[in-house]
């Protein structure tokens, strides 16, 4: 199998890099950008399989599918909101969610060894998933929760969560009000019903509210450390692949 990565952080294209060789799997070229991505594609094989950055350092990767045509299957490794990346689901184009975990990326890589997608079915995708990203489309999130406490119900606003957070394979929310709450559903299915203006997925542990963010701080490996308002049961870092993204979001 020719694999090429297309990713504009360095250290995450090692790390991808690394876990692919531990699948038995030669990377030929790690590129960083569309410019350089261009420049290869245009004076080399295209390769069987491209992992695929949607934001590079001098602009959307979508970018490239513009200049030239690429003969290659497209697995997205991608740091976007959860809407958007229902968008990949159907259209059968497979994506990594950042930070990458290796189960992950080897069912991924055996779904493409079962059934690789046809080129034209791929060009007619991203133009629709591109449209998606630039211009999201208007969604209704959660603008409130109600949670059974005992025989009651109890209605909470998302403007009181501090934070969603996974903890011995259940998930809570803390509020404002202190007061920390088991939900039925997984994290991940909760991040897709949170208005990613207000949440933000900062490991795979923690979703927090922007409100609800008191400080910020540096941390070991270019990673950073937060503080909540009322939080205060565990360290909250946002992940060293996801800083860049969160510097984003607050902005």
């Amino acid at each position: 199998m020719n694999v090429l990565i297309i990713e504009d952080e360095k250290p995450a294209a090692r790390r991808l890099n690394r876990m692919l060789a531990s699948l038995n799997i030669d990377v030929s070229e790690m590129l960083h950008s569309v410019e350089e991505s261009l420049n290869w594609l245009q004076n080399n094989e295209h390769p069987d399989l491209i992992f695929l950055d949607i934001q590079l350092s001098d602009g959307l990767s979508f970018e490239i599918f513009e200049e030239i045509e690429v003969k290659s299957a497209i697995i997205f490794t991608t740091a976007y909101d959860e809407y958007a990346l229902k968008a990949f689901k159907l259209n059968s184009i497979d994506y990594l969610l950042k930070p990458i975990d290796e189960d992950e990326l080897e069912a991924a890589v055996n779904q493409f060894k079962k059934q690789q997608p046809k080129q034209a079915e791929v060009q007619v995708n991203l133009d629709d998933i591109r449209k998606l990203l630039i211009n999201p489309i208007d969604r209704k999130f959660k603008k409130r929760l109600s949670i059974k406490v005992g025989q009651h119900i109890k209605i909470i606003p998302v403007d009181d969560i501090e934070c969603f957070y996974s903890e011995n394979k259940a998930t809570y929310i803390h509020t404002s009000e202190k007061r920390n709450y088991l939900l039925d559903n997984s994290l991940e299915k909760w991040e897709e019903q949170l208005n990613p203006e207000q949440f933000f997925r900062v490991n795979r542990t923690f979703i927090v509210h922007i409100n609800a963010i008191k400080d910020i701080i540096s941390y070991t490996n270019s990673r950073l450390k937060l503080v909540l308002d009322t939080y205060n049961d565990q360290e909250i870092i946002v992940s060293r692949e996801r800083v860049k993204d969160f510097k984003n979001w607050i902005d």
